[in-house]
């Protein structure tokens, strides 16, 4: 219920902006405001609504109300850009990101994939908001449609408040490996079996865990993580026979990722051998970088410095809709800062001050993409 009063007013906000408001088959609310050539592809931004259990105010919902009211300023003012606008409103972006992937033709053809943990089905789930699963494939959109797509997002993280900077012109959203690490040893009595006689799969669990963790310091911008694992028989005087542990790498090149597996697994090879287990990987999730394009970089640098605020270049290490729009059209994203780095928390904070100057950056990265489209050489703006 909350999230359907939550989409209402989003649709009333929107029309009170001077968009056409309408609701795709993947249950997006996309609100439209036309351009003096209404029939050049649109300028997208936007983000989502939804969020986690236990979330905060700004994840997703700040980009979409960034948008709404840049489209607000043009309106107020009798304003138009040469190219119309588009604010999406994206659907379950936490969960199954189906919105974006709606949009850009990558929805899973198998409905029970989207199946709620409460037994709720796709189909349920979207004619409650809207949408329909039936058709949902009328909800992709063609790369002539869209010009630019640019996300407008809190960074939910601690790197532009540990280095001052106001905006982060994001380089990228990175990929994400994820596999299940297997342990296998021998159960055995922790009370009669000698320690040079174990098998001990959380031993060699543990050392995996410390090897995981110097691949993610090395040099480069990647981050290594195990974040869940399993201990079988978990009982106080067994030694433990299996462990199941999940493994987390992410960077925005995929060369980079698999160049420190091959290291990783050479590593696990050697603790497999010196602790008498057997350590086997399973994928369990590939999602690919998606790099924002380098003119879109450029001009939201350029839009920064006009503004007298402060920049950097920095990944995004979440995921977020504008990497699923990255397969239709050109994508950038940009950041403000997050206080403490603290997101997906009910202690999830960024200033007044710092949103309205991401709104602003937005505002004028838009105006210049405008300029930008118009010129078939693309030259500089």
């Amino acid at each position: 219920p909350e999230d359907c009063q939550a989409r209402h007013w989003i649709h009333g906000q929107m029309r009170d902006s001077g968009m056409d408001v309408r609701i795709d088959t993947a249950g997006n609310i996309i609100g439209r405001y036309p351009g003096q050539q209404d029939h050049l592809p649109v300028l997208a931004t936007g983000s989502h609504i939804d969020t986690v259990p236990s979330g905060g105010r700004y994840d997703g919902a700040f980009g979409v109300l960034a948008g709404i009211e840049v489209v607000r300023s043009l309106h107020d003012q009798g304003l138009h850009l040469q190219h119309p606008i588009e604010v999406m409103v994206f659907t379950d972006e936490e969960g199954s990101m189906i919105g974006s992937k709606g949009i850009s033709g990558r929805v899973f053809p198998d409905p029970e994939y989207y199946r709620r943990p409460n037994g709720e089905t796709i189909q349920t789930c979207l004619a409650r908001i809207g949408g329909n699963w039936d058709y949902i494939a009328q909800a992709q959109r063609q790369p002539d449609e869209i010009a630019a797509f640019v996300e407008l997002h809190v960074e939910q993280g601690p790197i532009l408040e540990s280095m001052e900077k106001a905006i982060g012109v994001v380089e990228g959203v990175v990929g994400q490996h994820r596999y299940q690490i297997t342990v296998i040893g021998q159960e055995n009595h922790a009370g009669t079996t000698p320690m040079y006689m174990r098998c001990d799969a959380l031993v060699a669990a543990s050392r995996v865990v410390l090897a995981v963790n110097e691949i993610g310091t090395m040099p480069g911008q990647q981050v290594a993580t195990v974040g869940q694992m399993q201990v079988y028989p978990n009982a106080a005087n067994v030694v433990p026979g299996k462990v199941e542990m999940s493994l987390d790498i992410r960077d925005l090149s995929n060369l980079h990722i698999d160049r420190l597996l091959e290291q990783l697994h050479l590593h696990i090879q050697e603790i497999a051998i010196a602790t008498n287990t057997k350590i086997s990987f399973e994928r369990r999730l590939r999602n690919e970088p998606a790099l924002a394009e380098t003119h879109l970089q450029d001009i939201i640098a350029q839009v920064s410095e006009g503004l007298n605020l402060s920049y950097t270049y920095l990944p995004s290490r979440a995921s977020h809709d504008a990497q699923e729009l990255a397969n239709v059209t050109d994508m950038g994203m940009i950041f403000v800062p997050s206080e403490s780095g603290l997101s997906h928390s009910e202690l999830e904070y960024t200033s007044p001050d710092e949103c309205v100057q991401g709104a602003n950056v937005l505002l004028h990265t838009l105006i210049r993409c405008d300029r930008y489209y118009l010129n078939p050489d693309h030259a500089n703006c």
